[in-house]
């Protein structure tokens, strides 16, 4: 079964900017490295530079998140998933947080910081009804935190 074809356009508004890659045909994430040395620091966050700027399809979003191996050392992505829009047109750019052992963490030029997905996007309509009774029911009911139904 094929799949279907999303083509992304891009620039590099940097010669040093690196392609985005997958790490094999299957792999659902674009890597996306870093453009310069950068020092992520101890319980602050910063942005780490990627030299791309990105055309994303619209009905289309780019979710960037953290590589599993960096966030098994301590860098994480204080804002979990960072969404870039269709509409955006800037340089895509990596939040980072440094959680791990020591100070801070040190990131190489051209190394892998962070993982691109792409997903679509439906187009939503909200429907306000009459009350609690209009939106029917489901097993789960009211239950929160696992449907233990403690909050």
């Amino acid at each position: 079964m094929g799949r279907e074809v999303l083509t992304v356009r891009f620039t590099r508004i940097d010669n040093a900017a690196e392609i985005p890659t997958q790490a094999t045909s299957s792999a659902a994430g674009w890597d996306l490295r870093c453009l310069e040395d950068t020092v992520v620091k101890k319980g602050e966050s910063c942005r780490i530079r990627t030299g791309l700027v990105v055309a994303i399809p619209e009905g289309w979003e780019g979710q960037i998140r953290s590589r599993s191996s960096l966030g098994a050392k301590g860098m994480i992505m204080p804002n979990g998933v960072g969404t870039i829009d269709s509409d955006y047109r800037g340089e895509l750019m990596v939040l980072a947080t440094w959680i791990g052992e020591g100070d801070e963490f040190h990131l190489a030029k051209g190394e892998r910081c962070a993982q691109m997905l792409l997903a679509p996007v439906p187009k939503v309509v909200f429907e306000e009804v009459g009350g609690l009774d209009d939106l029917g029911q489901t097993e789960r009911g009211e239950g929160g935190f696992g449907s233990s139904g403690r909050f």
